[in-house]
Formats: structure tokens, C-alpha cells, sequence
């Protein structure tokens, strides 16, 4: 039989308690409930995953943030959004402004364009992928009847 999985003692026995039962949602109460669950059983991690019906990788996943960071390490924290991003979001605003203006003067850009203008306006070389993906978010499209490679038109 597997040994149950030890908590580290970062708040009293009574604060403990108090911890568990001031969860704000549900997610946050489970996760709570495991951390308990593990040090007043001592139940081992995939008896808490059985009983909470959550993943034993779940429960692993609290108990090692609890003991590392003590009550706050159950926080979620994301990945984030844009890790990626070499522009912010006013600045592809405004260079795609300009490419617009560009576009409806009969001067249309490829994306190679588009990436050289990406490229000098940051200072570094950025992905044709880059590009695309930036173009994809602001939803331009290739027009009908143009080669693939070269027009593209604000929707």
C-alpha cells in the first residue's frame, strides 16, 4: 500500500479549517478539500481523486503547489495571452491602418511587405507566420480572383 502524501504545515489546525470552508467557487473548494483530505486522512492521492472524482494527476498537481507555495499556490494562474506578441495590439492597429490606406490607394501589400514593414517597425526579423497570424486576427482575407501571395482586404 502507498504511503499517504504529507502536507507542509503552513497554517494552524483551526485556520486550516477556516481556509477550506472560505472557497469562493467550487474549483476552488475541490482544491481545498484535497489539500484537507490528504493531511487529516491521510488518504493517499488517488483515494482524494476517487472521492472528489477529479484526476489523480489533479490532486498531485494541488498537493505539490500547496507545499511550495504555501495557500496561495492553489491561485490559477494562465498562461496568458498574446506570449508571443513582438507588437502591441495599438501598434498592429495602427500599422494596419496604414497598410489599409495603401490598399485602397491601389498599392496593395504582399504579406513579404507586411513582414518587412513588421521587421523595421521592431528592429528584429519577425515569422511570415507572425505575419499571418496577425493578419488572421484582425480578419483580412485574400480577395477572390488575386493570387494567394499577394492581396489581402480588410472585411
Amino acid at each position: 500500500m502507498r504511503r499517504p502524501t504529507s502536507i507542509r504545515p503552513w497554517l494552524s489546525p483551526r485556520k486550516f479549517k477556516e481556509w477550506v470552508r472560505t472557497a469562493r467557487s467550487r474549483e476552488e473548494y475541490q482544491k481545498r478539500l484535497a489539500i484537507w483530505m490528504t493531511q487529516s486522512g491521510p488518504f493517499p492521492a488517488h483515494r482524494v481523486a476517487s472521492l472528489l472524482v477529479v484526476s489523480k494527476q489533479a490532486v498531485w498537481l494541488w498537493v505539490g503547489q500547496y507545499n511550495c507555495m504555501g495557500p496561495d499556490g492553489l491561485q490559477r494562474r494562465g498562461r496568458g495571452g498574446r506570449r508571443n506578441a513582438v507588437l502591441t495590439l495599438t501598434q498592429e492597429g495602427e500599422l494596419l491602418e496604414k497598410l489599409q490606406k495603401r490598399a485602397n490607394q491601389g498599392d496593395t501589400p504582399t504579406a513579404r511587405q507586411v513582414q518587412q514593414e513588421v521587421s523595421k517597425l521592431t528592429g528584429r526579423g519577425v515569422s511570415i507566420s507572425y505575419v499571418y497570424r496577425m493578419l488572421e486576427r484582425i480578419g483580412w482575407r485574400n480577395l477572390k480572383g488575386t493570387p494567394k501571395s499577394s492581396i489581402y482586404d480588410l472585411q
